[in-house]
Formats: C-alpha cells, sequence, structure tokens
C-alpha cells in the first residue's frame, strides 16, 4: 500500500471518530434539578420531597431569604441519577430550611459511582447556604444524599437550591436502591422445646412497700405447676399461674430459686430480687397501642391485645406491659364525635373518653393475667393527637394513674414548646398541640418532667417513667436526675428502612448513659401489622427486621412491640420469642452495644455481657450482601480462643482461635449476623 493511501485511510478514520464523538456527545446544555425530579427518591425518612418548595410545602427559605428554585427534602434522603457519563458538572447552594422549628444538625453530599465528590459539612438552621459546584466529567450515576447527623432526624428540613446539571446526554432518574433487599420470610429461630424453660431476667428491681407483681416467665407444655423460695416476707406465689403478688417492706438483695414443672421435666433459675430504691433493672418489655391503633384505641382493644399477649405465649418470654398511648382522653375539639366531653371534673382529675368508661377495671384485668399496664399524657397542655395533657394538673394526674392502678407512663413533649412560648397571663389552652420548640434547652427542657417524676415517685406504687422528649437536650444526660427510667433519644419511627437505619446510627452517642434502671429508647418495634390506624404488614423486609429487632437488643432498649397481636404470623412470633436474643436485651449489666468497627456499610455492634462473653452484630447497612473473612478481632477487643454461638439459630457454630483463623462472614443486604463470643476456659 502506498503511503498517500495510508494518510488518505488514516484521515477517513480520525474524521469517522470525531463524527461519532460529536454524536454521542453533543451539545452541552442545562438541566435543572426540578425538571428532572420525578419520583427519583425512592427513601426518605420522613415526608416527600416537593418540587420547589420545602418538605412542609413552604416556600423554599434560608436566612430569610426565597428561593424559587429547588427540592425540599429531609434526612435521611436519597436521589439518584443515571448519567450515562455525559455530564459535565452539577451545580447549586444547599442550606437548612428556615421552616426548621429545633435546629437538627444535617448534612449534604454528592456521590458519584460509590465515591464522595462533595460534603457540604454538618449544618443547622441559622447557618448560611453553601455552594457547590462539583465536576461529574466520566460520572455514570450521582447520588445526592442528606444525612442526619448523629441527633437524630427531628426537624432535619434541607433544602437543595438552584440546583442544576451540565450535561451533553440525559440525566434519568433510578430507584436509589436498585438491587431489592429479598421479601421472603425465613425462621431462625428454633422451636421451644416441651419442657419447661424459665425466660426471667437474672435481676428484677421493685421499691419496698408497694404492690409487687411479677410473673415466672416459662415456656413449654401447659399444664405447669410453679415454685419460688427465698421470697422475702410479704410476697407469695400463687403456683398454678406463677404470679408473685403481695408487699414487702424489706430492702435488700434476695436470692429467689424459680421452678417451673410440667409433665416433660423440671426448669429452675436463680434470679435476684433488688427490693430499693431503682426499678426497670432491664429493659421494659411489652407493648403500645400507637403504632396499630393510633387513635383508634379502646378499653376493648386494650383488652383484646392483654389476652393475645398470654394466648400467644409472648408473656412467657419477657413481654411484660400492655400500654395505652394517646386518645384515651378526651379531644380539644368538644365536637369530636368518639372523645368530644368534658375535660376534668369540678377537682381537676382528668376524665377518660367514652371509650375507657372503667379505667380501674381494665387495669385490674390486666393484672388479673399477670401482666402490667401503662398509659400516656404531655407535660403540656394537650397532647400530639390535640387530647387533654397535664399542664398545672400534674400532681392530679399523677395521682389518679396510682389510684386507677398504672405501673407505666410515657409523658410526651408535645405541645409544651407552646408553654414555654407563650405569655403566662394567657390561656395556656390556646397553644398548638404540636409545639416542639424549646425542647434543645436542657433546663426549661427538663422542668416538665422533674415536676411529673416527683409526683410519681410520691404514689404508692412502682410507675416506669418513659420521657418522650425525642433526644432534644440530651436527654440521656440528664433523665434520671427527674425520675426516668428511660428516655426517647430519636423523632418516632416509621417501619422504612430508612427511619431504622437513621435512628439506630445515631444511638452511640447516648451509650455511655445506659445502666439498669436508665435506658436509651429508640422508639418502638415496627415488626408485624403496623399502620397507626391504617393497618399493614410492615414494610420491613425479613433481614431488615432481624436486623431491627438484633439492634435494639444490642442498645438494651425497652422493647414494645406496636403490632396487631391478634394478627402476628409464625415469623412474626418467632422474631419475639427467641430467648437467647431478648437475654442480650434483658442482660443484668445493662451496657448499651457501640459500633466498635466498620468495613464499609458493615458496622460491628459491641455488647458486653455480664457472664464475660459479648454480643456481637454484623449489622449490613448496604444494599449489597457483605461476604468477607474477618480477622480483626483485636478491635472488638475480643482475643483468644472463643465459642461462638449463633444467637438466632441458638446453636454454636465454631470455636475459634482469634489469632489464628479468621471467622467467615456472608451478612445479606440490610441484614445481620448476631453472634455470641464466650472465652474458652
Amino acid at each position: 500500500m502506498k503511503f498517500g493511501t495510508k494518510v488518505i485511510i488514516a484521515l477517513a478514520l480520525l474524521a469517522n471518530l470525531w463524527f461519532v464523538s460529536s454524536c454521542n456527545n453533543g451539545p452541552k446544555r442545562e438541566v435543572w434539578l426540578d425538571e428532572v425530579y420525578k419520583d427519583s427518591c425512592f427513601v426518605q425518612d420522613w415526608g416527600i420531597p416537593q418540587i420547589n418548595q420545602s418538605v412542609v410545602w413552604t416556600p423554599l427559605t434560608v436566612n430569610g431569604v426565597v428561593y424559587k428554585r429547588g427540592i425540599g427534602a429531609h434526612s435521611i434522603s436519597r436521589m439518584l441519577y443515571d448519567l450515562g457519563g455525559k455530564a459535565v458538572s452539577v451545580s447549586g447552594l444547599v442550606g437548612a430550611d428556615d421552616n426548621n422549628l429545633y435546629a437538627g444538625k444535617l448534612q449534604f453530599k454528592i456521590i458519584g459511582d460509590k465515591k464522595e465528590l462533595w460534603k457540604s459539612g454538618v449544618m443547622r438552621k441559622g447557618d448560611p447556604v453553601k455552594e457547590f459546584n462539583v465536576s461529574l466529567s466520566g460520572i455514570d450515576k450521582v447520588l445526592l444524599l442528606v444525612e442526619e447527623c448523629g441527633d437524630g432526624i427531628m426537624y432535619d428540613h434541607a433544602d437543595w437550591l438552584n440546583v442544576k446539571f451540565v450535561t451533553r446526554g440525559e440525566i434519568t432518574p433510578i430507584p436509589a436502591w436498585p438491587k431489592p433487599v429479598a421479601k421472603e420470610k425465613y425462621i431462625l429461630t428454633p422451636e421451644a422445646p416441651e419442657t419447661p424453660r424459665i425466660n426471667n431476667p437474672l435481676v428484677y428491681g421493685a421499691r419496698p412497700g408497694n404492690p409487687f407483681l411479677m410473673t415466672i416467665m416459662a415456656s413449654g407444655n401447659r399444664p405447669m405447676t410453679f415454685e419460688a423460695s427465698g421470697l422475702p416476707a410479704g410476697l407469695k406465689l400463687d403456683t398454678s399461674t406463677g404470679f408473685i403478688t403481695g408487699k414487702t417492706e424489706l430492702r435488700g438483695d434476695f436470692k429467689v430459686l424459680l421452678k417451673a414443672m410440667n409433665e416433660k421435666g423440671v426448669a429452675e433459675k436463680e434470679i435476684t430480687l433488688k427490693i430499693g430504691d431503682r426499678i426497670a433493672l432491664t429493659p421494659p418489655m411489652g407493648w403500645n397501642s400507637w403504632n396499630c391503633f393510633g387513635h383508634e384505641v379502646s378499653a376493648e382493644k386494650v383488652k383484646q391485645a392483654a389476652r393475645a399477649m398470654v394466648e400467644s405465649g409472648l408473656v412467657n418470654y419477657g413481654w411484660t406491659y400492655i400500654n395505652i398511648d394517646d386518645s384515651w382522653q378526651h379531644h380539644r375539639d368538644p365536637n369530636d364525635r368518639t372523645r368530644g366531653g368534658r375535660l376534668r371534673d369540678d377537682q381537676g382529675n382528668i376524665i377518660p373518653n367514652a371509650q375507657f368508661p372503667d379505667m380501674k377495671g381494665l387495669t385490674d384485668y390486666i393484672h388479673s393475667l399477670g401482666l402490667k399496664v401503662g398509659i400516656y399524657s404531655s407535660p403540656g397542655p394537650w397532647t400530639c393527637g390535640g387530647c387533654v395533657g397535664s399542664y398545672g394538673y400534674e400532681k392530679q394526674d399523677a395521682d389518679m394513674y396510682g389510684k386507677w392502678g398504672f405501673d407505666y407512663l410515657k409523658y410526651d413533649w408535645c405541645s409544651y414548646g407552646g408553654v414555654l412560648d407563650r405569655d403566662l397571663d394567657k390561656d395556656p389552652y390556646s397553644v398548638s398541640s404540636l409545639a416542639f420548640q424549646g425542647g434543645g434547652d436542657s433546663i426549661a427542657g427538663r422542668k416538665p418532667f422533674k415536676i411529673m417524676g416527683d409526683y410519681l415517685r410520691q404514689q404508692p406504687r412502682d410507675i416506669v417513667y418513659n420521657l418522650c422528649q425525642y433526644g432534644m437536650g440530651d436527654v440521656w444526660k440528664w433523665g434520671d436526675d427527674v425520675g426516668g427510667q428511660c428516655w426517647r433519644t430519636t423523632n418516632d419511627i416509621t417501619d422504612t428502612w430508612e427511619s431504622v437505619k437513621g435512628i439506630a446510627l445515631s444511638q452511640d452517642r447516648a451509650a455511655a448513659w445506659a445502666k439498669p434502671g436508665n435506658w436509651n429508647d429508640p422508639d418502638m418495634l415496627v415488626l408485624g401489622i403496623v399502620g397507626w390506624g391504617n393497618p399493614h404488614q410492615t414494610k420491613l423486609k425479613p433481614d431488615e427486621q432481624y436486623l431491627h429487632f438484633s439492634l435494639w437488643s444490642l442498645f438494651s432498649a425497652p422493647l414494645l412491640i406496636g403490632c396487631d397481636l391478634e394478627k402476628m404470623d409464625d415469623f412474626t412470633l418467632s422474631l419475639l420469642t427467641n430467648n437467647e436474643v431478648i437475654a442480650v436485651n434483658q442482660d443484668p449489666l445493662g451496657k448499651q452495644a457501640t459500633c466498635i468497627y466498620s468495613i464499609g456499610e458493615l458496622r460491628i455492634y459491641v455488647k458486653e455481657l455480664e457472664d464475660g462473653s459479648k454480643a456481637v452484630g454484623f449489622c449490613n447497612f448496604d444494599r449489597e450482601k457483605a461476604d468477607i473473612s474477618f480477622r480483626d478481632f483485636d478491635k472488638l477487643n475480643i482475643t483468644g480462643k472463643q465459642t461462638v454461638r449463633d444467637l438466632w439459630r441458638q446453636k454454636d457454630i465454631r470455636t475459634l482461635d482469634t489469632g489464628r483463623k479468621p471467622l467467615p462472614l456472608n451478612v445479606p443486604a440490610h441484614g445481620v449476623l448476631l453472634y455470641k463470643f464466650t472465652p474458652v476456659q
């Protein structure tokens, strides 16, 4: 071939390449985020992202400046786009919306092909906007992310402002989780043996002189008879029911040997009764009406839940409390069909609505089943649902709870923010039923809880006190000082992966304050049929439910079921009746697990147990399974030869020399392996 011919061919090839490249790239153009948003955000913890307005449908406003274009989001949110490698850049502004009543911490990130391209740093309401101009050259997929920053998601209203892409191709919204998590239910918990097995916690706290109620919690075939030796004077056992009742004036630690017997065998377990000033020495376990019935709660539904707790056998695994949430009171709207009526009598005593005609009869009934019962109120004039709260009537309400026979109070911040802001000469009942402002001030925030805590302590019965304060003002640092036994560390949970994940990742900050009688509460379990008055199967996938329950057990969290107890399937029941997983939650040492080590999105939580062993949760927050050989046991403070037990499957899987051999881990996406490591002597 002649030289000239070669040149001609080469030039033709170059021209062709230029032509193809030009056609593929095309001219640059600007595309606004609000033009391509559509339904790209399939995961957001609260609310739905809004086009050209805040997440609560107000103008996009940061530091008093109103922006016409953008997306109003809320942590934790993900907006994922396919760029096809043809985008040039993305630019805009970010800020925390002025509509936030509480200055929660949040952070914006831009992720390109799983690599962090830009982050805003921690932002709050009142901070100036931050500008970004990020190159997207060669990037296939870009993720616009809003994260919470360790204080929960409450009021994390986040604005993407004037955001535009420069691109030579299309920008296509895609689901933020392209690989779905498995939906098939599977049961890991082995069937309980027919022989008796006692599942009581190793320690139980009560105050002297108050009514005592404890049930010997034993699984196995019925009928069953019971014995208890070593009870302090004043307490007695019903040998047919296993109920221990009475009053004791004695103080001290009492070793009590419990026995349960049926035709298949005998079980024994020694526990310690600590009669003194502290109660709730292990996290409370039970049921709450809100996540199932919402405002449609009634005395009959509560009774049905109590019966289902017994008939399902949950009571035999430690599930004890039947708690009534909001809407047992009369409503601020006198025209409310079911809850309208006189709020209080002439002495200021609260009057239950028509759905609860006999509170004392209700508590007596629940106690007759060997269960305990809780109630709900607010330190403000109104509850979250607009029913009458306790403001100005704290003593009357505490006295009434004691008279009715309640064992638990959930005390919800709702509307007390309005009390802090109002002119004291005005009618307190004119404030909003939802006014959270002021809760970040620990002095102002703790005052109403101490008032009620003091009155509860004066009652002639043990009443567990839950401060539903949403983690504002670092409540875990002072909750004990105001008489609380547990306190919310976060905003309300929902039955979504992002909600569970966001709450879980914010719990380490409060871990140091957990101890017997003091429990951090990340809110209720969203397992089974939930729905807040609109029942449906939880949206959590099976692997997510295993992770959820494992983490709450590792956190030493109060375990409160929110599902319809009468409609539990075998899968849900298996989650709630694994005695070895529950034992992690109820361990008498009272330590809270923290994330000790991470490998990407695989976070490893470690909880020290009283017997010297460690419960370890290998928790996979990624959408991809984690398949690794784990060697870094020194990072977990686990050394030497260990027996490794799978707590969900209730079997030893190997004896491992941690300094010599790795541990293979295959953790499902959004799933968990919950192991117990016990030193080999």
